[in-house]
């Protein structure tokens, strides 16, 4: 009997001449625009240089500041109004104030004072303008010798682990692989049941003796092949755009991935099962997703989130898979470091799948 009806799962499902297309064309089309395009790594940031030295050595410190790659230089004045003014009028985004008799303590170590001011309004823009214009003066101070090393002073060296190069892209197209299983196992099986419900042929199903856990193991077993399609064409360009490989195993992917597929699938037929019709479904669907995105870590750290924002994400299935796929990528993590998702990601298939059986309506 599964064997009919998965039967006609696929033959519905390639029927539809979008939605094959869809499933190759959708995970491509993300991976490889997002993690350029999403990216906290901002560069051609306009600057504008306010020099009243006109020394050879504040003249040294725009040249480094300018070839640094994150700054473009668009104006140069020596009237610190004016520099202000172009701020307001959004022409620039950081300003270099280089005071006047800036080089005037070379060779003494005496300190050279040098102001950063940068527009905020955007305020992840101009906090990392500040923080690359900050990091470049200090740079250009340490190498001139301005503050000659003291006796018994602490020197830090910071250590990049697992992401030495700080490549947002290498944190990024992991989650993203998150993000595009989450839309396409979450969204079509929402929109599975209801669409039959529009055309009236679960009718049809309903007049049978199909048991109910059949029909929903019939309505999970395509998408879940689906999603493993999915995630196989993510690692692929995963490792042929951006070099990233699983440090952890390809096998650890896979085996997560198949849980959480699970899981996503069976919320999507649970709000199937509990819509008329397919704007519902799609809107119920879509508002699941946006609050599991936002809260789940993708972008922001959950640590640095409130304790109640902190406490949903025990119920938030992207949360642990996010988490768990960055570690097997970036950290080697395998199946015996993993424990945790994997448990919480399996209750949570156990759960959702549980409801959508119990959930089913069905009328002989």
């Amino acid at each position: 009997m599964l064997r009919y009806l998965l039967e006609k799962e696929f033959r519905q499902f390639f029927r539809n001449r979008f939605l094959p297309k869809m499933v190759v064309a959708f995970p491509c089309m993300a991976l490889l625009v997002f993690p350029w395009a999403a990216s906290h790594e901002i560069r051609g940031i306009r600057l504008c240089v306010v020099d009243s030295d006109h020394g050879a050595l504040s003249g040294r410190l725009v040249r480094k500041v300018a070839s640094s790659g994150y700054f473009e230089l668009v104006r140069s004045t020596p009237d610190p109004r004016e520099a202000m003014r172009a701020v307001d009028a959004d022409e620039v985004d950081a300003i270099l104030e280089i005071p006047h008799g800036f080089g005037d303590g070379e060779g003494r170590g005496e300190p050279r004072p040098a102001m950063v001011s940068a527009n905020t309004v955007n305020g992840t823009k101009g906090g990392l303008a500040n923080a690359y214009l900050s990091s470049v003066v200090s740079d250009f101070v340490r190498e001139v010798g301005a503050t000659p090393p003291r006796t018994g002073t602490i020197e830090v060296v910071p250590q990049m682990r697992f992401n030495p190069h700080l490549r947002y892209q290498s944190m990024m197209v992991p989650a993203l692989l998150v993000m595009i299983l989450t839309m396409i196992c979450g969204f079509l099986p929402a929109l599975n049941i209801v669409s039959e419900k529009e055309a009236g042929t679960i009718e049809q199903i309903n007049v049978t003796p199909v048991p109910k856990f059949l029909f929903v193991l019939a309505k999970l077993v395509p998408y879940w092949i689906i999603g493993m399609v999915v995630i196989s064409i993510g690692l692929l360009i995963a490792h042929f755009v951006y070099g990233l490989s699983p440090q952890g195993g390809i096998a650890t992917v896979y085996l997560l991935s198949a849980i959480y597929i699970l899981v996503v699938s069976g919320l999507g037929i649970v709000i199937s099962n509990h819509s008329e019709t397919m704007q519902q479904a799609m809107f119920v669907m879509f508002f699941f997703v946006m609050v599991f995105n936002l809260m789940s870590g993708l972008f922001t750290p959950i640590e640095s989130m409130p304790d109640w924002a902190q406490a949903t994400s025990w119920i938030n299935p992207l949360a642990y898979y996010i988490d768990a796929i960055r570690r097997v990528y970036l950290k080697g993590s395998g199946i015996a470091d993993l424990a945790h998702p994997f448990v919480a990601l399996g209750l949570l298939a156990v759960f959702f799948n549980s409801w959508a059986v119990l959930s089913y309506r069905k009328t002989n």
